[in-house]
């Protein structure tokens, strides 16, 4: 397993060129977000349409399996600035000892060290993934009444986007802790710069806090995590519903070409 030594990290950084300010680190979420959201948003619109295109599943279903599949895709893709968001955030790295400590975790570990916490953040996403989309087509539908799909308010994306959130995220917040408790435990060894432990499968864990600390052990964080992902939800897809209705009322009223 993969181990970020600040000292190392400090010791082969490189100096920044005189004249050059970095941004600071309390930007790298909104630098993640966008790529995250275009893809995953993006990757959801294109999987549903192909999934009820094809057949392939229900259309009751298939905002389900497109969710899980979208979210396994961007995870996959976005993991390695995650990790990179972690250090940034958590350890105080700066940016000119970033790239620095990516090479030394990569001597460590190999290139798999950069999608070190895939396993415990697609076993807590994807599932939230798929709840979501699947609550939220079901709440559009019925808030619109008769109203068509393709005219949904922003309004009836916001209600909808914060309600299905707020379900998804109580579902999947054992694995949120799972995913916090393991983040904690590596950063508590990178500390003391020893070689990290053998860590337990997601599921040992989730068994050793239900042990430990009950079942409210699981649920810990409750509220925080529930005022933080249901208004973010909410505004992230009423506002992709505007862009995309926007763009689309601006394709239709383009003239076609000769």
């Amino acid at each position: 397993m993969e181990c970020w030594s600040l000292c190392i990290c400090a010791q082969t950084a490189p100096a920044v060129p005189p004249g050059f300010r970095t941004p600071p680190a309390s930007l790298v979420p909104w630098v993640m977000t966008a790529p995250a959201t275009a893809i995953y948003f993006t990757a959801y619109d294109q999987l549903k349409a192909f999934l009820c295109s094809r057949a392939l599943t229900s259309d009751f279903y298939a905002p389900m399996v497109a969710g899980a599949l979208a979210r396994l895709g961007t995870v996959t893709v976005i993991s390695p600035l995650e990790l990179v968001r972690t250090k940034l955030q958590a350890q105080h790295v700066s940016y000119r000892e970033l790239g620095a400590c990516v090479r030394a975790a990569m001597a460590q570990g190999g290139w798999r060290s950069l999608w070190l916490g895939w396993g415990p953040t697609v076993l807590r996403d994807v599932p939230f993934s798929a709840l979501y989309w699947f609550n939220y087509e079901l709440m559009k539908s019925w808030l619109s009444g008769l109203r068509p799909k393709d005219q949904t308010s922003v309004g009836i994306s916001f209600v909808a986007g914060g309600i299905s959130g707020t379900v998804a995220a109580i579902l999947t917040l054992p694995f949120d802790v799972a995913k916090t408790q393991r983040q904690v435990a590596l950063g508590a060894v990178e500390a003391v710069r020893v070689s990290p432990p053998h860590t337990d499968s997601t599921w040992l864990l989730l068994r050793r806090i239900r042990a430990e600390s009950g079942t409210r052990g699981l649920f810990a964080g409750f509220l925080p995590r529930i005022i933080k992902v249901a208004p973010s939800c909410a505004i992230m897809i009423s506002t992709y519903e505007l862009g995309k209705s926007f763009f689309q009322r601006l394709n239709l009223e383009q003239p076609l070409g000769p």
